[in-house]
Order: structure tokens, then C-alpha cells, then sequence
């Protein structure tokens, strides 16, 4: 199969069942919202050196929050409830309650729940306060710029992570590019993030390594600079190789950020200097999803 020229790969991505949440971030702007947002999700681009992978979903206008006022929504990913917890309760308590004139809320309904509010209100000191409003509990922990107001709980769902992309190229410029282009598309898509700086990743990983301390290391498959010294999966005339890994809240919405990503990487052809589109797996051995690329561009 090729797509403006471009050849897609006959493979799938592999990805993995995680534990999801989804917060609303408000301020007075939507500066400062996003100031919030992205302090969270920093350093949350692997559960393997991170602990969690986050990432901003979307802008939310003033209608679509619950407090009326500009707002961000964050995804966040964790391979168990409890490790969800811990992420949630110290990048709340470190970048939200310390952002000037920031609230925080549940972002999706669900009867399994983590502590948000309630893990934070001791900072009040004892003059913290609980509200119910409309069946939902609220804190009101006092800050030197007023009320920091954030909800009890923050439920949370099955996700689903490690969707992945492989973008191959003639040069690095070229990848890096259609990389953009794809990152763009993908970002238009809700409940779906990509966690890596600017949605992009180049060391990709695999499982494993040759020195036991280490769980994952290079994909040497996949670099450049081995060919002929390891066994690689590149041709003669493949320079670079960048990876777009995808996080959803549900299978479908990965499934439509990769077709998305696929079509806007292509949408220049082959000309520019991208050659093929790809995908990283396990033989289908060890994820309960698969992310087959020929099916999602029919």
C-alpha cells in the first residue's frame, strides 16, 4: 500500500491496557491554565523512567468548564490505580495549587476513583473547607492569592497506551517534518494525547537490554547508524526514523489519531524525502491491542 506516494508498511502497533484520567485545569485566562498544564505534564513522557505519561488534550472555552472560566484538559496514564494516585496527588499539589489563580476538576465520570482534593487539603492546615455542589464535593484550601478550589475525586477508567507510528526518511529534516505535520492532525483528535516532547520521540525503545540495571535500550533495528554493524530493519536509503507514540482513553481514539497522523505525514508524498510509515510491535505477544495500519486508512 502507499499513500501519495509513500509505502505503509503491512504491519500493526502493539499497544497496552493503562489506567486513565482526565482533569480539567481553569484559571482567570487561558494563559495561566496552560502554564498550569504544562508544568503537570512535564516529565511524563514514559511509565518507564516517568511513572506516568501525560499530556495536554485540548483548549476548553469558558462554556465547557465547570467554574465558567478558560480551561486546559489533561490526560494522565499509569500502569495501576495506585500509581495514578501518586502522579495525580504531586502534579496537582506541585504545579496546579501553585499556579496563580488556578482550579482543578474531574474531567470524565466513573465509579473507580483517585483522591484529588482530599490528598491536598491538608496543605489548608485546618482551615481547609468542603462543598457539595450539584451531588459533587469540592475543597476550598486557602493560598495567598485566595481559594485554591479542587475537586474531592478525579475518577478513572481503562486507557490505552504505546500506539505508535514510525516515520522513515531520506534524511532528518524530511522525517521531522512529516512528523510535525502529523502531530498537528493529531492533536485535533479528543481523548488522545502524545506524550513525548512536541508529540515526538527519536529513541525509540526496545525490551530490554544487555546490561541487566536496565529494562528497555535502544531500537537498534531502527538506527541509522548501525546498519551494517547490527541487524536492522532499513534500507540503503533510510537516514532517519522518528517515532509518535499515542495514549487514548479508548481504543477508537488512537485508532483515529494514527489514521489521522498517517494521512498528514503522506500529504506531501514521497518527494520531501519520507519514505515509509511504520509501526512497532511484539509479535503480538504481549499487548491486548493492535493497531493494524492498512485497516485504519480503509
Amino acid at each position: 500500500m502507499k499513500l501519495g506516494g509513500v509505502g505503509i508498511d503491512d504491519t500493526f502497533a502493539e499497544a497496552f491496557g493503562m489506567t486513565a484520567t482526565r482533569l480539567v485545569i481553569t484559571a482567570d485566562d487561558a494563559r495561566w491554565a496552560r502554564r498550569a498544564a504544562e508544568s503537570m505534564t512535564g516529565f511524563a513522557t514514559s511509565v518507564i523512567g516517568c511513572g506516568v505519561e501525560a499530556g495536554i488534550e485540548r483548549e476548553l472555552v469558558a462554556g465547557e468548564t465547570p467554574d465558567g472560566r478558560p480551561g486546559i484538559a489533561v490526560l494522565l496514564f499509569a500502569v495501576s490505580r495506585d500509581a495514578l494516585a501518586t502522579a495525580v496527588r504531586d502534579r496537582v499539589g506541585q504545579c496546579v495549587l501553585t499556579c496563580p489563580g488556578t482550579a482543578c476538576f474531574a474531567g470524565i465520570a466513573g465509579e473507580k476513583r483517585v483522591p484529588l482534593g482530599r490528598a491536598l487539603r491538608f496543605f489548608g492546615d485546618g482551615r481547609q473547607a468542603a462543598k457539595r455542589i450539584a451531588g459533587r464535593r469540592y475543597w476550598r484550601i486557602p493560598v495567598m492569592d485566595g481559594e485554591f478550589l479542587c475537586e474531592d475525586e478525579a475518577p478513572v477508567q481503562d486507557g490505552v497506551g504505546g500506539g505508535n507510528l514510525l516515520l522513515l526518511g531520506r534524511s532528518r529534516p524530511a522525517v521531522l517534518a512529516a512528523a510535525e505535520r502529523a502531530i498537528a492532525a493529531m492533536r485535533r483528535v479528543p481523548e488522545a494525547i502524545m506524550p513525548f516532547p512536541g508529540g515526538v520521540v527519536r529513541s525509540g525503545s526496545k525490551i530490554g537490554s544487555r546490561y541487566k540495571f536496565l529494562i528497555a535500550s535502544t531500537n537498534d533495528l531502527y538506527c541509522p547508524t548501525l546498519k551494517g554493524v547490527a541487524e536492522s530493519a532499513l534500507d540503503a536509503e533510510i537516514a532517519a526514523v522518528l517515532e509518535i507514540v499515542i495514549d487514548g482513553l479508548t481504543e477508537e481514539a488512537v485508532g483515529r489519531a494514527m489514521e489521522a497522523g498517517i494521512r498528514a505525514a503522506c500529504a506531501e508524498g514521497a518527494a520531501p524525502g519520507l519514505a515509509r510509515v511504520s509501526a512497532g510491535n511484539y509479535g503480538g505477544k504481549l499487548g491486548a491491542f493492535k493497531f493494524y495500519l492498512h485497516q485504519l486508512l480503509q
